[in-house]
């Protein structure tokens, strides 16, 4: 048995992608694996291999620890990323930025969820050759496709007419995820129910807290902020709208996106260099407001258009199976195992 250690908070903090590929991985390994890796949370002991998923203080200074064995850090972030998600003051946002990259710099392995980090990461000092990149997944048990009836069922629980127009999208409320454009195509739309399910997963340190909750507070008729959604819950927004939109301006490999292809929703974004290395062809892309309510107008008026995309968030959902991701991980972690024993 290959002993493996999580370390992780993710899943301490609501409406993050991060807890949810978190959950995804450890479900799948304890499903799948479990007469060949020994999973532990946030354990201390001996172990074989150290998966850090977060990087909180005390999992770093585990890091200098011998009983973590060989350490593999999971990126989801680079400090240019969180431009536009938390607003930290000088000289702490430098300090903080600082410490992201040594945390990486500590690992023996580092895992990006999208390819186009792994030059980012190199700029940063980080050696090419310690990184490798696995793309993320989800749970087809867990998000998928209902009956006509089920859908039926919960617009009617929610308030929303069978016949309403719907655009879902998901994420924590900041300006890097393209909020803004959802609110104003909610109110120049208002024959379109807009629905936005997240909140502020870093309270008011999350950059620009008081303008999106004077937005929130004040939304349009059309246009529903419901907080955090439970992930159990998610699946039945997925499936009631007609159209999914994520209008992020940077993301790395958005959970929500893959929930949306899970459940066989059509998906429009912003058109990303990011999305191009990992989901081109699978969805609509905009390239910015202007696109984005052409492609809604258009689609609204004729519903068929939608019935192509439908078909590629099924090909999405096949090329990101549980199936094929479980072979990469076992493989990784099996690979990483051999260097750490050809190491001794």
């Amino acid at each position: 048995m290959i002993k493996i250690n999580m370390f992780s908070s993710a899943d301490k903090v609501a409406g993050q992608g991060v807890g949810s590929a978190y959950i995804e991985l450890i479900n799948l390994l304890k499903e799948r694996f479990s007469d060949e890796f020994e999973i532990k949370i946030n354990d201390y002991h001996r172990s074989d291999l150290s998966h850090y998923h977060t990087i909180d203080p005390q999992f770093y200074l585990s890091t200098f620890s011998k009983n973590r064995g060989r350490k593999i850090g999971y990126v989801h972030f680079l400090p240019e990323t969180l431009e536009g998600s938390i607003n930290l003051p000088q000289p702490a946002r430098g300090i903080f930025y600082k410490y992201v990259i040594n945390f990486y710099k500590r690992m023996d392995q580092i895992v990006v969820v999208n390819p186009t980090f792994i030059d980012k990461l190199v700029k940063h000092g980080l050696d090419r050759k310690k990184i490798k990149y696995i793309p993320n997944f989800v749970s087809t048990e867990n998000f998928y496709e209902k009956t006509a009836e089920e859908k039926a069922a919960f617009r009617k629980k929610i308030g929303v007419p069978e016949d309403k127009f719907v655009v879902f999208g998901d994420g924590q409320v900041q300006e890097r995820k393209g909020i803004d454009d959802f609110y104003k195509l909610a109110q120049v739309n208002p024959d379109i129910q807009f629905i936005w399910a997240g909140g502020f997963s870093f309270g008011k340190i999350t950059d620009g807290y008081d303008r999106y909750k004077d937005m929130i507070d004040n939304a349009p008729s059309n246009m529903t902020f419901t907080g955090i959604v439970d992930r159990n819950d998610l699946v039945n927004y997925y499936n009631i709208c007609d159209l999914f939109l994520l209008p992020s301006y940077d993301e790395l490999f958005p959970m929500s996106v893959l929930e949306a292809f899970s459940c066989g929703a059509p998906v429009l974004l912003r058109d990303l260099d990011l999305y191009r290395a990992i989901i081109d062809g699978f969805y609509q892309k905009a390239d910015g407001f202007s696109d984005m309510n052409a492609f809604i107008n258009k689609a609204n008026q004729d519903r068929t258009i939608l019935d192509k995309f439908k078909q590629k968030s099924k090909e999405a959902t096949n090329q990101y199976s549980e199936d094929n991701l479980s072979k990469i991980w076992h493989d990784f972690y099996t690979e990483q195992y051999k260097i750490s024993q050809d190491k001794k």
